[in-house]
């Protein structure tokens, strides 16, 4: 969803930002010399029960936004707001109960299976870490959840007692999926969550979570690069460039009428899985500017085909061009 609907949202997100800071060359004396603008005031709704897509080329900032969102990288500005609740507030507090209840209710599926789970725990202590955590739970009551767990994401049970090092990285990513499940989070940041897996567990990984959100009302941010899965899972999709939303829309407006000269060039790369059928590939020429220097007005003006002059030297504000469907470019 974007950030000009008005109602009341599960998750709100309002001009996020996060920079990285550059530092000159030296042990002792070193200073800042630049900023990396890896997130610059993004804003996004999500609603309860609803999955929002988040695209765009590596680099674009897509994973930097999700972990900014549940302050895995503490924002540099902009709030975050989960039920109501300021989330940067309630972690800077020091009530346990309340920053343990948000952390509950945002979990997250990371991209790197094999960074992303400790390869001195077995796989039931991993999944049951959360569990204890969280949770007043029996012995009995962690011992059926991760068994269960394991049920749900394919795994066997005999899995529970090995470790991370004797599974590929399709099973780790498994683990993982159980790992951010076990809580009963209310949403989940999913970052490229099948992008290791093969084709057959790919699909039931994904009709697992739509399942799962059915049932549960949970609600998604799925970050991916797969634009075909994107139209599968999704509600609404934000298209990412260098930091900065671009374009925001329903699914299949989005897809079916692309507005954004990069948001087409994105679109005109997924395959159509009909021989007959053919696609005009827009290529972009060039490289992405460098994120420590973005480029002044419109970021995108450097590789668009249609860049005017104004393009140069204004930045485009995201505005509603269609009922629903947000673009931020001066020429639509």
């Amino acid at each position: 969803m974007n950030g000009q609907e008005n109602g009341n949202h599960l998750l709100e997100v309002y001009n996020l930002v996060k920079y990285y800071p550059v530092y000159s060359r030296g042990i002792i004396l070193r200073r800042v010399v630049g900023y990396v603008h890896a997130v610059d005031k993004v804003t996004l709704y999500i609603d309860e029960g609803k999955t929002l897509g988040l695209v765009g080329e590596s680099g674009s900032g897509k994973t930097t936004t999700g972990k900014a969102i549940l302050h895995l990288e503490w924002p540099t500005a902009g709030q975050v707001f989960f039920e109501g609740a300021n989330v940067s507030e309630v972690l800077k507090s020091k009530d346990k109960k309340q920053i343990l209840k948000i952390r509950k209710s945002m979990q997250m599926i990371f991209q790197n299976p094999y960074g992303s789970l400790d390869p001195r725990m077995t796989v039931f202590d991993i999944i049951a870490e959360p569990l204890k955590l969280h949770g007043h739970y029996s012995k009995e009551e962690i011992n059926e959840r991760v068994y269960k767990l394991l049920e749900m994401v394919g795994l066997e049970a005999y899995h529970a007692e090995r470790y991370p090092h004797e599974f590929s990285g399709g099973q780790r990513q498994r683990i993982g999926i159980a790992r951010a499940l076990a809580v009963e989070p209310k949403i989940i940041i999913a970052d490229e969550p099948v992008s290791s897996l093969d084709v057959s567990v790919r699909a039931q990984i994904l009709n697992l979570l739509m399942n799962l959100q059915k049932e549960n009302k949970l609600s998604l941010l799925y970050i991916s690069h797969d634009l075909s899965s994107v139209r599968q899972i999704c509600d609404h999709v934000a298209v990412m460039y260098l930091g900065k939303i671009v374009e925001t829309a329903n699914v299949e407006d989005l897809f079916n009428k692309p507005l954004h000269p990069y948001t087409q060039a994105l679109l005109s790369a997924v395959p159509i899985p009909d021989p007959e059928l053919k696609r005009r590939r827009i290529i972009l020429h060039g490289e992405v500017p460098s994120a420590i220097n973005p480029p002044p007005g419109c970021r995108f003006h450097t590789r668009c085909p249609y860049a005017k002059e104004v393009c140069k030297n204004k930045e485009p504000e995201l505005r509603e061009v269609e009922k629903n469907h947000f673009v931020a470019c001066h020429l639509v």
